[in-house]
């Protein structure tokens, strides 16, 4: 009877466990720490790791020309979002994301920074106003 009850213990104990590591992982996961966006030149994307595979992908922050730019890491789930920033590898994106600190596995990806949206700017990047959706207007005469 004694040896039943220590493995009823440990079960119950191990259940606990799983049930409070899973409530955790859901936590991290649907609470963002914070969220905002971010644009630039969109460097690398691709499908990563070695039992799970995320999309990860890498974005240059530019502030000024001639400025040496930052490098902004993200992950992306969604595959709609992934189709897109595929096709637009090299141009110029715009990323809507929120951190989730404290992600307990990089099964979810390798960084904190989650991806929900993507805007996609012009070919030709010298007007910004046209990665908004602005119709170009054509040149005065005087």
């Amino acid at each position: 009877m004694p040896k039943a009850r220590s493995t009823a213990i440990l079960l119950s104990a191990v259940a606990v466990v799983a049930v409070l590591v899973s409530l955790y992982t859901w936590f991290t996961l649907s609470w963002s720490y914070s969220e905002g966006d971010r644009a630039g030149y969109l460097q690398t994307f691709s499908k990563k790791g070695w039992l799970c595979k995320t999309w990860e992908g890498e974005i240059l922050l530019s502030s000024m020309p001639g400025a040496i730019p930052e490098r902004f890491a993200f992950t992306v789930r969604d595959e709609t979002v992934v189709q897109q920033l595929n096709t637009n590898i090299g141009r110029r994106v715009q990323i809507s994301y929120e951190q989730h600190k404290g992600v307990p596995t990089s099964c979810f990806g390798d960084t904190e920074y989650f991806v929900k949206r993507a805007i996609t700017g012009p070919v030709d990047p010298v007007s910004p106003s046209q990665a908004q959706g602005a119709p170009a207007q054509a040149p005065t005469a005087q």
